[in-house]
């Protein structure tokens, strides 16, 4: 009688999920935080979208107790809220004024890439204010331009010009406080700059070398064209901050003096949950327009991304 060879065997089917397991496995690990993502970000936003069509005090059920309005909230910010005009404007200077962290992050990082003795201790008092909490930069800060003790008014005292109460004045408070969140922002544009400063080609450094080129020669055409992804993260990075800007206000001022320091973020706040709003259909119609806004850096980021990948893996 005839035996089958064990070589003869036909294969073991295998699973569906053996198949593919190498295409599932990273989307199982990835799952749980997918799920964390659209729960707490994407199902908000599409509500937010949905409360900004509504007058609702945010007490009982939106369909109950919301009226809806349809577009009469975006109409009447963009068309009779001075308050958002303001707000507004306030966030411009905010996204002007940051950019400013950017070459001051480049600056400091070029000079911490030195080997000098006592390096690590600058790198320290560098890095030291990302670390902080926003709230403990806020007081500071808030100490710092003091009318009567202040540091501040003390330099310029010194120096010979009249004491200033910066927080206290409408038209200085808004750059008082811009002032005060550059301090950090400028630390984390000093990180990933030296991080990227890391990544350049030392070849590259000395065939310029050889060729005559230093200084500013070295840096405009040598160096930072090598820095370009480190550049244009701390750019995204720092136009988001701007945007977001809420808790240095909050601390330092609260949107005073008479409301002239209050950002898009800030007014949401104001109308959606402080003591003189529970306007929550207004206050959601303010956060989709500061999203929309948000999402034209946020979307130019990604494509650049994109494209970047596409041709590296040419």
């Amino acid at each position: 009688m005839a035996t089958t060879s064990p070589r003869n065997k036909a294969p073991a089917k295998q699973s569906w999920y053996k198949r593919n397991e190498i295409a599932i496995t990273p989307w199982l690990f990835l799952m749980p935080a997918i799920l964390m993502f659209t729960l707490y970000v994407v199902f908000p936003i599409f509500q937010s979208f949905q409360i900004s069509l509504f007058k609702w005090d945010g007490l009982g059920s939106l369909n109950t107790h919301g009226k809806y309005v349809g577009l009469d909230n975006y109409e009447k910010l963009l068309t009779r809220d001075r308050s958002f005009n303001t707000s507004l404007w306030n966030n411009l200077k905010w996204l002007i004024f940051y950019l400013a962290a950017i070459p001051a992050g480049l600056c400091i990082a070029l000079f911490l890439n030195q080997t000098v003795r006592g390096i690590r201790l600058y790198k320290s008092l560098f890095f030291f204010p990302f670390v902080i909490s926003q709230i403990v930069v806020g007081l500071f800060f808030t100490w710092f331009y003091d009318p009567q003790y202040g540091l501040f008014n003390g330099i310029i005292g010194f120096i010979g010009f009249e004491p200033i109460n910066v927080l206290g004045d409408p038209n200085l408070a808004t750059y008082g406080i811009i002032a005060a969140g550059l301090w950090p922002q400028t630390a984390f544009c000093m990180i990933l700059y030296l991080t990227g400063l890391n990544s350049v080609d030392p070849e590259q450094i000395e065939a310029a070398r050889l060729d005559g080129a230093k200084g500013l020669k070295m840096l405009w055409f040598v160096i930072l064209p090598q820095l370009r992804p480190a550049t244009f993260i701390a750019f995204v990075v720092t136009v988001i901050g701007s945007l977001r800007s809420f808790d240095l206000i909050a601390i330092m001022t609260n949107g005073g003096p008479f409301g002239s320091t209050r950002v898009l973020s800030f007014y949401m706040f104001e109308k959606s949950l402080s003591e003189y709003g529970f306007k929550m259909g207004y206050g959601a119609a303010i956060a989709v327009i500061l999203f929309l806004i948000m999402m034209v850096f946020i979307g130019y980021f990604l494509w650049k991304t994109y494209q970047d990948e596409k041709t590296t893996n040419r």
